[in-house]
């Protein structure tokens, strides 16, 4: 494939090369969060900046792990996704917020995705509608082993990712309304945790790559629990899901070293 970067060392969207990232990479959305995740990092420096796409490179015990941002939505999260392995990375945790669904998940809480509902277009141009997001199940349970630990209050299930925040937030206005009110209904009924808008193409791109791909989400509110008049605060403070991911990536980074070791 052509590389269209003015820099043949460096790839087109996100400005990085062989030698830049490490193995393990944490994907917030927002630009503005990397610095803040990269503060948990050893000596992390600011590799890139390139559109949507910030990039720091550090070292979490003795290992080299990079933070990358993604903007919103599956197309850019799949740019980031094939060029970090194009890079060198392989390991993948999705760090951000997201709407809770289940009225049991509430504002603050974390939810990790243990599989994804594919209702966006990204995935779709990977593998056909039949094949299942999930996440890596070794990178769900470190997920899920460092919640534990940090005490963090957690909900594992199945997420739903979408293409329109305002398709979610107010559907009855928009002209196919009456098909997103219905599949609404339809993964409120089927247990669905939350609603965010990345995690199905990154599982589907991650199995199509052969990497390793999980997402952990504070939430911010509830609509339904707004809709049933349940308390449903909104909170902006995401250190709880990133000290959990970076705890996860500590988890895997041990557990990789003693899968060397055997």
């Amino acid at each position: 494939m052509v590389n269209y970067s003015e820099n043949e060392g460096k790839l087109y969207h996100l400005q990085v090369g062989k030698g830049d990232v490490g193995r393990y990479v944490i994907l917030p959305g927002d630009p503005k969060r990397c610095e803040k995740i990269a503060g948990y990092l050893e000596n992390a420096t600011r590799v890139a900046d390139s559109r949507e796409f910030v990039t720091y490179t550090g070292k979490l015990d003795g290992e080299k792990v990079s933070v990358t941002s993604t903007g919103i939505g599956g197309p850019s999260a799949a740019i980031a996704m094939e060029e970090l392995v194009m890079s060198g990375a392989d390991t993948f945790i999705r760090v951000g917020t997201c709407g809770g669904m289940d009225v049991d998940v509430k504002s603050g809480d974390l939810v990790i995705a243990d599989g994804a509902i594919r209702m966006e277009g990204t995935s779709r141009e990977y593998a056909p509608i039949e094949f299942p997001a999930v996440p890596d199940f070794t990178v769900t349970t470190a997920l899920v082993q460092a919640a534990k630990d940090l005490k963090n209050p957690c909900h594992v299930g199945v997420v739903q990712c979408k293409d329109s925040f305002y398709g979610q937030h107010s559907p009855e206005t928009k002209p196919v309304g009456y098909e997103l009110l219905n599949k609404w209904d339809a993964w409120l009924k089927l247990g669905c945790k939350a609603s965010e808008m990345e995690s199905a193409a990154l599982f589907v791109v991650a199995s199509y790559l052969k990497v390793r791909a999980g997402s952990v989400f504070l939430v911010l509110a509830n609509q339904e629990r707004e809709k049933a008049h349940l308390d449903n605060p909104i909170v902006h403070d995401t250190d709880t899901a990133i000290h959990t991911a970076v705890e996860a990536i500590r988890n895997l980074i041990r557990e990789d070293r003693r899968g060397k070791d055997r």
